[in-house]
């Protein structure tokens, strides 16, 4: 009868710390899901404002005729911010920076451009270029809300990674910390023209 109870006992205790396991572990997946799913936010709008470019040049190069580096610098820029990737399932501090870098070149070769435009009344006043201004203010600002929530989803992931007794089941299965979003060197810095 005693080893009857006890066998219970152990059946009930094995069978709870089971629940909790799967339930943790899912509980990973989950958040890894949602960070997941705000990255491709984030992609989304950096392709978003790589697809506006193109057309902010075109419609620069019909009105200005400047210094070709700068529209050159914008387009090569934008062809790295397009190539650069990050693999989702395990990315890492450097591949992130990599990434990070890129957009930031390409957001930095958009800043020298519409700089340059300001010795261009007529471009200044063209409808054309201030919808596409429009559209690209937006994008940045589209970009920080989703790069926020990004770094919401990787906190709430990197927290329960942390946790403890969850962090028994994160090592057992190979679950990682995630880099965040940080603001990049000079950022404390306004620009000086726009």
């Amino acid at each position: 009868m005693l080893m009857k109870k006890t066998g219970i006992i152990i059946g009930i205790i094995v069978a709870v710390i089971l629940l909790w396991g799967v339930s943790t572990y899912n509980g990973f997946v989950k958040k890894q899901e949602n960070m997941t799913k705000a990255w491709g936010q984030v992609e989304n709008v950096y392709q978003r404002r790589a697809d506006l470019v193109p057309n902010l040049v075109a419609i620069v190069k019909n009105y200005a005729e400047y210094e070709q580096g700068t529209i050159l610098a914008v387009t090569e820029a934008r062809a790295k911010a397009a190539n650069a990737t990050i693999n989702t399932e395990n990315f890492d501090e450097k591949e992130f920076a990599a990434y990070e870098a890129a957009q930031e070149e390409l957001g930095n070769a958009m800043n020298r451009l519409i700089v340059a435009v300001e010795n261009y009344p007529d471009l200044k006043a063209s409808e054309n270029y201030l919808t596409l201004q429009a559209q690209l203010a937006g994008c940045e600002n589209r970009i920080l809300t989703e790069r926020e929530r990004f770094n919401e989803a990787a906190k709430a992931y990197n927290q329960s990674l942390r946790k403890f007794p969850s962090n028994i089941i994160a090592n057992m299965f190979g679950f990682e910390k995630r880099p965040y979003f940080e603001a990049q060197a000079g950022a404390d810095t306004a620009p000086e023209t726009f």
